[in-house]
């Protein structure tokens, strides 16, 4: 359903280089994923997809579509949900809906069987303008507007940034069942524990793609063992973990660190950090998931 082929773009005169080379498949019916931190290339890879931005070289499609060559009836067949809002702030959500649908020459009442579990949720406030709407509601009401036109793609470039977990997670649900729909979803974000619901995602890092393939594939490449230590004071047994001769790497995680170790070093830390004053210190394996992933990849 998407293709890229060493997809290349650069901004300001050829110095800033936004993406790099990518490329990569998306089968239809696939929920994909584009995860990585803001500056990434995610925004630029979606605006060219979107037939929005030219690229400097290379080839893409969508839906077997040229986005040169093909870019009206790309326009026509997508929904696109950018990262920051953009519907009519002055219109209620009943007058955004309505005039989104009239652009792609349908009818609300023509695809409402693809939005109503959706709009119910904002129903109730149909008359409310959009710039009075809360950035859980403002996000429904946008996913809405991209769809009601029956999209065969849909891209979501970081839908859920800036929305409460709870918003969060009520939206990637309607993500799943969107995709049972059929909808093929190319979806970016910077949070990497969206990055489990995805089919297969790809890590992205200074417009390079790092990695792709399925979460529990990327887990299952974690090359090295993975620890979590704790002290009461943190701060403290940060810089110790981090001066240890024996550290690979060592970064705050909530409460804890996270941390990988040269060949045979995990055994001595807890005695090294006892004699330089960290007793109440403790260590524990555990499982990587995708951000632990995402920092190995950076660091080699």
């Amino acid at each position: 359903m998407i293709a890229l082929d060493h997809i290349n773009k650069t901004y300001n005169k050829g110095q800033i280089q936004a993406v790099k080379d990518v490329s990569f498949e998306i089968k239809r019916g696939e929920m994909f994923g584009l995860i990585g931190p803001d500056g990434a290339g995610k925004t630029t890879i979606f605006r060219i997809l979107t037939t929005l931005l030219l690229p400097d070289s290379g080839q893409a499609s969508v839906n077997g579509l040229d986005i040169l060559k093909d870019f009206e009836k790309i326009r026509s067949s997508v929904g696109y949900m950018p990262g920051r809002f953009s519907l009519y702030q002055d219109l209620t959500i009943e007058e955004n809906l309505q005039f989104f649908a009239t652009v792609f020459g349908t009818t609300i009442r023509e695809n409402y069987g693809l939005i109503k579990d959706i709009y119910q949720q904002i129903e109730p406030f149909r008359d409310r303008r959009a710039g009075k709407l809360s950035g859980g509601m403002k996000q429904k009401l946008a996913l809405c507007c991209a769809l009601i036109h029956k999209p065969t793609v849909l891209f979501l470039d970081e839908p859920t940034t800036g929305v409460d977990v709870v918003s969060r997670k009520e939206f990637w649900d309607m993500l799943g069942r969107l995709k049972a729909e059929g909808i093929t979803i190319l979806v970016s974000t910077p949070y990497m524990d969206e990055a489990t619901r995805c089919d297969r995602i790809a890590l992205i890092q200074k417009g390079s793609i790092l990695s792709i393939d399925e979460p529990a594939g990327i887990v299952r490449a974690f090359p090295v063992d993975l620890y979590a230590a704790q002290a009461a004071n943190t701060h403290l047994l940060l810089r110790e973990i981090r001066a240890y001769p024996g550290t690979d790497s060592c970064f705050a995680f909530g409460d804890s660190l996270h941390v990988t170790f040269k060949e045979g070093a995990a055994t001595r830390l807890l005695p090294w950090l006892a004699e330089k004053g960290v007793r109440d210190a403790s260590m524990e394996k555990i499982e990587p998931g995708i951000e632990d992933c995402f920092i190995h990849l950076l660091k080699d």
